[in-house]
């Protein structure tokens, strides 16, 4: 029997051209993990259940093929497969679709995959001793929270990122990204590309593990490190810093800025650039640690000086001495930016629109333009290149393993 990687497929392309990807996994995290994994040439099937990924449904907008927004973003590059893994027939095809295959990853809820009788330990990690199996989750399988289902806002509330995110007019904030699952992708893809390193030297697969527990935890830097050396719980700061002054927003006179001083070098420059010459030698700002202790009145001094200039003027001026500094800009003014274009971080081909690719190779530098897939759009090219028949593929259909389209 054939792998669904067989020679009909596109020529590869990329860093990771030739590794095979089964995409069981559903919303962000794990989708966002293997869409970075095609748009660097892996092969990636997604796989989704009768009622779909729920992100088809996360509109409006959508697309014109009805497509939300938020599912295109997570997963282009893919063909897709409609499978019904709660019946024995399609747990049977997703062995037989594992064949030859070098990464799967799955969100399920743990002890999902055991009760379907796929579980990696006594099952997949014997029949393909080579497979690179991740399993995200909420919090993992086992401990006080283990087998609960994991929500991003609600591990930024548990993990104390909230806390730490608004102000004291605004009290504690979900952020305005999903920050834990779009990192707990970047955790997931980093496991799999280290298991993938260590079974080219060892010839030996592994189970990666990547929850949003962890991840969010891990996200709180440096602020868990200040409250384990000095026992003081940390506080809102808006979008201050708080170990470093100035390091805020600051109002213009067409809007704001963030300026970003780490050192007094560059406190001098920004000091002498904006009419503030005596500021930097006086004695209340001359270090970074009587600045952070006198925040609030060097916020005054700076906003009466930066108040009279213009935001993208002052900012050009302020990064050529070597002073961070960047307008505070929606996302419609970030895209338009000359730097967005030339990096080329909007990608638009046809009626596809997406963010490109942030990580650079030189030789093999990855690829952003393929399209999203449509519910079960590649079911039947998928089954027949892993050597399925038309008869099979029928009486699947009949058994309803192979839905065609979402179930309500």
């Amino acid at each position: 029997m054939m792998s669904f990687a067989s020679e009909r497929t596109a020529p590869p392309r990329g860093s990771l051209a030739g590794v095979r990807v089964l995409d069981l996994s559903r919303v962000l995290a794990g989708p966002l993990c293997t869409q970075m994994l095609a748009d660097h040439g892996a092969q990636v099937i997604k796989v989704e259940p009768p009622v779909g990924d729920e992100t088809r449904a996360l509109g409006p907008p959508f697309d014109s093929c009805g497509h939300a927004a938020y599912f295109t973003a997570v997963n282009r590059g893919k063909r897709d497969i409609a499978l019904d893994l709660s019946k024995a027939e399609g747990q049977q095809l997703l062995l037989e679709l594992l064949e030859g295959v070098d990464v799967i990853v799955e969100n399920f809820l743990p002890g999902t995959m055991a009760r379907w009788g796929l579980d990696y330990d006594t099952v997949l990690r014997e029949r393909y001793p080579t497979l690179v199996y991740c399993a995200i989750s909420g919090f993992g399988a086992d401990g006080p929270l283990g087998g609960l289902p994991g929500y991003d806002a609600v591990l930024q509330a548990m993990c104390g990122l909230m806390s730490i995110n608004g102000d004291p007019v605004s009290g504690p904030t979900r952020m305005g990204i999903p920050i834990v699952d779009h990192v707990t992708g970047y955790t997931a893809l980093t496991g799999i590309l280290l298991a993938l390193v260590d079974r080219a030297r060892t010839g030996k697969g592994q189970k990666v593990e990547a929850t949003l527990f962890d991840t969010a935890m891990s996200l709180l830097v440096p602020h868990a490190a200040n409250w384990m050396y000095s026992d003081q719980t940390p506080q809102l700061l808006g979008s201050a810093h708080p170990n470093i002054a100035p390091y805020d927003r600051f109002a213009c006179s067409d809007g704001q800025i963030f300026l970003g001083i780490l050192n007094d070098r560059q406190f001098r420059r920004f000091c002498e650039h904006v009419g503030l010459a005596t500021l930097w030698c006086d004695e209340r700002f001359a270090t970074n640690a009587m600045r952070l202790r006198n925040r609030d009145e060097l916020r005054g001094l700076i906003e009466a000086a930066t108040g009279h200039h213009e935001r993208e003027a002052l900012c050009a001026e302020l990064m050529r001495v070597g002073v961070p500094a960047g307008a505070v800009n929606s996302v419609p003014q970030a895209f338009e930016q000359a730097h967005a274009r030339y990096r080329a971080m909007r990608v638009d081909k046809d009626e596809y629109h997406g963010i490109g690719v942030p990580t650079r190779l030189s030789r093999t530098p990855g690829d952003a333009t393929g399209l999203p897939p449509g519910y079960g759009e590649h079911t039947e090219q998928i089954l027949l290149e892993a050597g399925l028949s038309v008869d099979r593929i029928e009486q699947l259909r009949q058994k309803g393993v192979l839905p065609q389209h979402i179930r309500a």
